[in-house]
């Protein structure tokens, strides 16, 4: 039996408490009365259909037609970097569109969300586990992933240390060093929390935890000394293998998970519903043959493909369900944490 379903068996039989779900947001409006279903959305938001995302506004005023869309994708790495990855997709989305569109090379996961509930972001490429926050507390809906043609996707959780280190298995950790990436993050956090424990491990108990901000920077960590392990997303890991930033013969990977869904594609619910048709089809049509995403991505994915934040992001709510998460203000705010200066030999 796999670890999710334990998990799902665990929550129905009401072993695991999931807490109350709220945000307060100054602009909020009323809680309509007309809304018959909200689920873990905000206030501001309704899920009539039961998609488990918010539901584009009935009242024409409310939505929005801007001029020029932004785009934003994960801050996994230096966002000028992937300004020139995302270019040829952004041209093509504006021939799409008929709208300009515009780069936003976000600092943070929570800059994301913040930007996207604020309406200064329209569309967005967002990472795992802060897509569960999009989706909850700024109205963000994933529509694609990146892939491949058969339809597969997909990363593993990895745990990785230094090839130097005595560190074999997972309960090795106790008392070390350890890099998490941030509290949203799935395989750089959520899931490490959920799992470690049955196999004798408990975060913050067993070894204290360290934010280091970026999946990037803790297997930068890792690779330096700097930390004793860090539980990272595989895809990370990847490409900077194949960029030479790092060595994975450096590196040991101690325990790995089965797949999780990679970064979700999508935009914002109160988008006019002809521009999110438009938006949706400039994701799914795009062809990737060469160019930069295609030397990006290409060894993992290879188009865009679509799917559904209830369905393909079951496991991670459940998840962040057994963690206690809760899309809060302060929740949002552990989002911002990013990387420690290094002190200088």
């Amino acid at each position: 039996m796999s670890m999710f379903v334990k998990l799902r068996r665990f929550l129905s039989a009401g072993i695991f408490a999931t807490g109350a779900i709220a945000f307060a947001i100054t602009a909020a409006t009323p809680v309509s009365a007309a809304c018959k279903n909200r689920g873990n959305l905000d206030t501001r938001f309704c899920d009539d259909n039961g998609d488990l995302v918010a539901d584009t506004p009935t009242d024409a005023s409310k939505l929005l037609d801007p001029d020029t869309l932004v785009f934003s994708y994960t801050p996994v790495e230096d966002p000028s970097v992937y300004e020139n990855v995302f270019t040829e997709f952004m041209d093509y989305m504006a021939k799409k569109t008929g709208k300009k569109v515009k780069w936003y090379g976000a600092e943070s996961y929570a800059a994301q969300v913040e930007a996207m509930r604020s309406g200064r972001l329209h569309v967005a490429g967002i990472s795992t586990g802060p897509t569960v926050f999009g989706v909850n507390l700024a109205g963000y809906v994933p529509i694609a992933i990146m892939g491949k043609a058969d339809g597969q996707f997909g990363y593993r959780l990895q745990l990785i240390t230094h090839k130097d280190t005595d560190i074999k298995k997972v309960s090795d950790m106790k008392g070390r060093k350890i890099a998490h990436v941030t509290p949203s993050s799935n395989s750089g956090n959520q899931a490490p929390r959920a799992l470690f424990k049955s196999m004798g491990v408990v975060p913050d108990k067993d070894y204290k935890v360290n934010y280091s901000g970026k999946h990037d920077n803790s297997i930068m960590g890792v690779a330096n000394k700097d930390y004793d392990a860090a539980p990272v997303a595989s895809s990370v890991l990847d490409r900077m293998h194949d960029k030479g930033v790092v060595n994975k013969d450096d590196l040991r990977v101690i325990w790995q998970s089965r797949l999780f869904p990679t970064t979700s594609y999508g935009y914002a619910y109160n988008l006019k519903p002809e521009l999110q048709k438009q938006i949706t089809d400039a994701f799914l049509t795009f062809d990737w043959t060469g160019t930069a995403l295609k030397k990006e991505f290409g060894k993992k994915s290879d188009k865009f493909i679509p799917i559904t934040f209830k369905e393909h992001w079951s496991d991670i709510r459940t998840i962040q369900e057994t963690n206690g998460v809760k899309y809060t203000d302060d929740a949002l705010a552990g989002l911002k944490l990013k990387k420690k200066k290094k002190k200088k030999n």
